[in-house]
């Protein structure tokens, strides 16, 4: 079948999109199973690292532990970049969601120390360094059997496939590519650009939902009609939780600077876990690992803390959340950030005692990942899917307008290297691994 036309170019024929569907049911599913592998395996290191060992040794997992396990696990990550092949791939401080596809030699290192970073208690999500093996695996899988199907195709449907499986629906890749497809060239209709990335996304949504995976969703009491108040509420929380996070991007260069002024691959992730041990040991186990069983904690006993012990989780977790990023860990942010949203919207809700629960976590969401993510399309999708509340659409999609007029002039969340400071090729790994070259897309263990 030739594809000289293609679902990039608007030009592909209705029988080209459903025989390409084939291949990319059976790749999203395959992506959906190597998530759940990759998030299996960790958490069983989780539970021998977190309660099997503790338990045996007669120790306090939430003291001292916490910093003696994350010391071990910087040591630990930092032993698999210096030494394991590949060196872990590129930096996740300088990479996007989706980027470029890397060497298949790299992606065994690449999930060790991802492996070791989640079940460590790292603030990173597995979002980056699963999108980047299964895109790379695709790549590869569709350029030997598939020749004729152009490389961003594979990256297309591969990403799709993962963020289809991390969020349980196919909806979310939608959106999130949405931007992507529209900014490539050619004409023809964006749904059939969108075609083969949602089969893919839906078959590795369906796929996690067969494995028993739990849903990025959480039951909060339902919003109800909008009211022209929420409007003000909603705005002042969404916006407040935006300048906290841009304070954050402010310091994310200078932690990432500071961190790798140590020049080693192995010291720089053990001084990192040290770190990361120490705020854990303050923050407590709910600060700790990517953030989504610490979610459902937070929403469930929410009545529980007060605004001040929301205020310390929510500081906790963007300074475990720089230090992770900058001490070469491998993960993504957007877990995290999901994180840092609900525990800044329950703060505006003691704050605001009158705003709607649901109303000001979604708003706290948006704010934080329209910086860290920064992606309008996926705030607006984890506003609505954490609390589980469609009705909360209408009202999202004004607050986010000023929300987004605060972000649109800032950098990404992101680090740039100065090619100066890029490490050439050589046989013994560099300090920090050079950074993949950025794709169209910005975006608990």
């Amino acid at each position: 079948m030739s594809l000289a036309r293609t679902p990039t170019d608007g030009g592909a024929s209705p029988r080209q999109l459903l025989v390409l569907a084939i291949p990319a049911i059976v790749l999203g599913a395959f992506a959906a199973l190597l998530l759940w592998a990759l998030e299996k395996l960790a958490d069983l290191l989780s539970d021998v690292l977190w309660t099997n060992l503790p338990d045996a040794l007669g120790v306090d997992p939430n003291g001292w532990w916490i910093v003696l396990i994350l010391t071990l696990t910087g040591l630990a990550v930092g032993i698999g970049l210096r030494y394991l092949p590949g060196h872990g791939g590129p930096d996740s401080a300088t990479t996007e969601l989706i980027s470029p596809p890397l060497k298949l030699r790299v992606l065994p290192g690449l999930a060790v120390v991802t492996v070791l970073s989640l079940a460590g208690g790292v603030s990173l999500g597995p979002e980056n360094p699963i999108i980047a093996i299964n895109v790379a695996i695709t790549v590869a899988l569709l350029g030997r059997l598939l020749p004729q199907v152009p490389a961003q195709i594979s990256v297309l449907i591969a990403g799709a496939a993962t963020v289809g499986a991390l969020f349980g629906t196919p909806v979310a890749a939608a959106l999130l590519f949405t931007g992507i497809v529209a900014a490539a060239k050619g004409g023809g209709s964006l749904w059939d650009r969108l075609f083969l990335p949602v089969a893919a996304a839906g078959a590795g949504a369906i796929t996690m939902h067969l494995l028993g995976q739990p849903p990025m969703s959480f039951d909060l009491p339902p919003y109800g009609s909008p009211q022209a108040i929420d409007l003000l509420t909603g705005s002042l929380v969404a916006c407040g939780a935006v300048v906290i996070s841009l304070a954050a991007l402010v310091a994310f260069p200078i932690f990432w600077r500071g961190l790798h002024a140590l020049r080693h691959p192995i010291l720089i992730p053990l001084v990192g876990g040290f770190l990361l041990g120490i705020l854990g040991l303050i923050g407590g186990p709910i600060t700790m690992f990517k953030g989504l069983t610490q979610m459902g904690e937070l929403l469930e006993n929410e009545a529980d803390y007060d605004g001040t012990q929301l205020a310390v989780i929510a500081g906790i977790k963007i300074l475990a959340l720089l230090v992770a990023a900058s001490s070469l860990f491998r993960g993504g942010r957007i877990f995290p950030a999901a994180f840092i949203g609900v525990a800044l919207g329950l703060l505006g809700h003691v704050l605001i005692p009158s705003m709607p629960l649901g109303l000001a976590v979604a708003c706290g969401i948006v704010g934080v990942v329209l910086v860290i993510g920064r992606d309008g399309w996926l705030a607006l999708f984890l506003g609505v899917a954490i609390p589980t509340d469609i009705t909360l659409l209408p009202v999202l999609c004004v607050i986010i307008l000023p929300a987004w007029l605060l972000v649109s002039r800032a950098p990404e969340f992101r680090i740039v290297p100065p090619e100066a400071t890029e490490p050439a090729p050589a046989p013994a790994p560099s300090p920090v691994p050079a950074p993949a070259p950025s794709s169209p897309d910005s975006s608990g263990r």
